[in-house]
């Protein structure tokens, strides 16, 4: 086994090590969630914490680690005599990203089951990581049915494992502790606030830490074994605070006071549901504990608040997280309690003695610039979306206008993908998935994961006299089982193709057109779509942001858009026609909705109109599924969109029908298109 990076030799970061080390004091705290750029420690924080927690009793021979003072009653292993038991160091299980069902929740030997009526049953991830942590690198890409599943173990405590009637329930109580960079995505709600706190991450921009980092990670891989000895003073210390902690957890007195501050907080930020009163509550009570005290000050408050209110106060995905830490200082001071001591504007816990950056106990809720750097991460950083306001192209800036504001998104209703699909799971077109109605049986491919039981006697019942059948049960061989075919969604790739040249600068115009746009990018989020955008001005396109996972991203790109000169339309359309070929080769079961947002003018070189008819052509031939949104106005309209619509076997629809009921029709629109396209070759 490698050893890993001390936690304590971690340079900055302090809110990362602070949240952390909060959920280890009080595990009740619900997790952390660290977001930010890549490189900036988050696996190697939260690989490092696992060596500080303290060992668990467990029952000796048990494969879901009850605990001997008091063993689950319904254990598959039990029930449990008294008295066995062993001491282990506390376990932190990866989930990888990719991870099937069964490897989650543990496999059940359908084929015993079905023939001997016996319950073998192999635990997973979450048995192991009961009373222990389970770790989510990437959690913003977990596949929808696992995140239904860790939403469930969260949620009850339990794991339960169903198939065909034969269930095997465990105990699986973990903290959940979770990376992700915002830039591949954003993480579902649901899942979102099941995590008690969230830190922010960012590489430091202070060139003395940036060396400090670099030379501790240079010898660390020089010398992994002596690094962390050199450091081993410093993590026995933080273990035995842990532990301190620990033990003066009941003793912590949260005040009436302190609780009509947390109460007020919430209100004050209009945070959704209770958790997060709940959450502030424990998080206060930790941080006095960590610190050392029995009495919870206004401080505690002030700082739990700002690690566990930040990630529920957003209201969609264009919204930035963080609190107005000045509100927040009124809010404390207009509530604070008599019970309470002072320091209510202070963003730092009392309990540390003039914490320094190797001190893992600092915090201050929102990072600093300057917290930590890339230790055992890519050191890459992350360019700003849209740092520099405009795309850039080799067509020159000719006539180029300031970038408008986008007009308030609004509600659309769904377009889809004809046909049925096999892509990743999601919510808009129809695809062959694990998971939704059942709609007939196959043969498995590899292991057996969802049995469809009918088929399975079927195919057995034929056979019995044959094999020797004498008593009540069937005789099963691996032949007669039948794996469900079922009908679910997928998530698409919707690429929005967008024209920035000059015909489109109107002001109103180009702000009505960026709100339809982020509209659609709004529902492409909630259905867990893949998005890309490619702009047009000038005489070039350009790949303003690849495929991906961020509507973020996409917005801020989208906002920062300038607009001016001539329309290359072909070029548009021929860069986003290169773009899903590439797109094809990385993700081949992921079908694309190309959105081209135009008022199909066509300018710029020989024969633009002629050209940008043939590139249109290319999507058609493909059988590509697309839509264009017809930007024209004024009283005398030319249909150049509508007729690029028909050189896209597509459909073309206004800005005012895109929104609200209007769009409802958009969908047949889509199909009976493409359908005729088909009858036509």
């Amino acid at each position: 086994m490698s050893t890993p990076f001390p936690f304590t030799a971690v340079v900055g970061q302090d809110d990362l090590r602070l949240a952390l080390l909060l959920n280890a004091v009080s595990p009740a705290v619900g997790g952390v969630l660290v977001r930010g750029e890549k490189g900036t420690a988050k696996s190697t924080a939260v690989r490092a914490l696992s060596a500080l927690l303290p060992a668990v009793d467990v029952v000796a021979g048990c494969r879901f680690s009850c605990d001997p003072a008091a063993p689950d009653p319904a254990c598959p292993d039990g029930p449990h005599e008294p008295g066995a038991f062993e001491s282990r160091p506390s376990r932190m299980v990866e989930l990888p990203v990719g991870a099937s069902e069964d490897r989650l929740v543990g496999a059940l030997d359908i084929e015993r089951a079905l023939a001997e009526g016996v319950k073998a049953f192999e635990p997973g991830l979450l048995a192991d990581a009961h009373r222990g942590i389970l770790y989510v690198d990437e959690v913003n890409l977990l596949h929808d049915h696992l995140v239904d599943l860790l939403l469930d173990a969260a949620a009850m405590g339990a794991s339960y494992v169903e198939r065909e009637g034969v269930s095997v329930r465990h105990a699986a109580k973990f903290l959940l502790v979770g990376t992700m960079n915002p830039e591949e995505g954003e993480l579902r709600p649901q899942l979102l606030d099941r995590f008690g706190l969230t830190v922010e991450v960012a590489a430091s921009r202070e060139p003395d830490q940036r060396v400090e980092v670099v030379r501790r990670r240079l010898a660390y891989d020089d010398d992994p074994a002596g690094f962390a000895a050199r450091w081993a003073d410093e993590e026995a210390a933080v273990r035995q605070r842990i532990v301190a902690a620990r033990e003066l957890l009941p003793s912590v007195r949260l005040g009436d006071g302190a609780l009509r501050q947390i109460a007020a907080t919430c209100a004050a930020f209009e945070v959704d549901g209770m958790r997060a009163d709940i959450v502030m509550a424990r998080t206060a009570t930790a941080l006095a504990a960590w610190a050392g005290r029995t009495e919870v000050l206004a401080e505690d408050v002030r700082q739990a608040a700002l690690l566990a209110l930040p990630h529920r106060r957003r209201r969609n995905p264009f919204d930035a997280p963080g609190l107005d830490e000045d509100k927040l200082d009124r809010t404390l001071e207009e509530f604070s309690g008599a019970d309470e001591n002072s320091g209510e504007d202070s963003g730092e816990d009392s309990g540390d003695d003039d914490p320094g950056p190797e001190d893992p106990g600092g915090g201050g809720g929102q990072p600093a610039p300057d917290d930590g750097g890339p230790q055992g991460g890519d050191t890459g950083a992350r360019p700003e979306a849209g740092d520099d306001g405009e795309p850039q192209t080799s067509g020159g800036a000719s006539g180029e206008k300031a970038p408008v504001r986008a007009a308030e998104p609004f509600r659309t209703k769904a377009l889809s993908v004809p046909g049925i699909g096999e892509g990743a799971a999601g919510r808009r077109s129809r695809a062959r998935t694990e998971h939704g109605r059942t709609t007939g049986a196959r043969r498995p491919r590899g292991a057996l994961t969802k049995l469809h039981l009918a088929a399975t006697v079927q195919a057995a019942a034929p056979h019995q006299r044959a094999r020797g059948r004498s008593g009540p049960g069937l005789v099963i061989r691996r032949d007669d089982l039948r794996q469900a075919t079922r009908e679910g969604r997928e998530g698409n790739l919707v690429l929005f193709v967008v024209d920035a040249s000059g015909s489109m600068a109107a002001r109103q115009r180009m702000g009505a057109v960026k709100g339809a746009v982020l509209s659609l990018l709004l529902d492409a989020y909630q259905r867990r779509d893949k998005v890309g955008l490619v702009t047009f001005r000038g005489s070039a396109a350009d790949v303003a942001l690849p495929p991906t996972s961020s509507v973020d991203a996409a917005a801020a790109r989208l906002e920062s858009l300038p607009t001016g000169g001539r329309t290359p339309l072909a070029a548009g359309l021929l860069k986003a026609h290169d773009v899903l070929r590439v797109e094809r080769l990385r993700d081949p079961a992921r079908r694309a909705l190309v959105v081209v947002v135009t008022d199909g003018r066509a300018t710029g070189g020989p024969e633009p109109v002629a050209l940008a008819g043939r590139a249109a052509r290319l999507f058609a031939a493909e059988g590509v599924a697309s839509v264009v949104v017809d930007c024209e106005s004024g009283p005398v309209r030319l249909g150049l969109a509508g007729q690029l619509a028909g050189e896209l076997s597509g459909t073309a629809v206004t800005l005012d029908e895109l929104r609200a009921d209007s769009i409802a029709g958009l969908v047949k629109d889509v199909q009976n298109v493409q359908g005729r396209s088909r009858r036509a070759a």
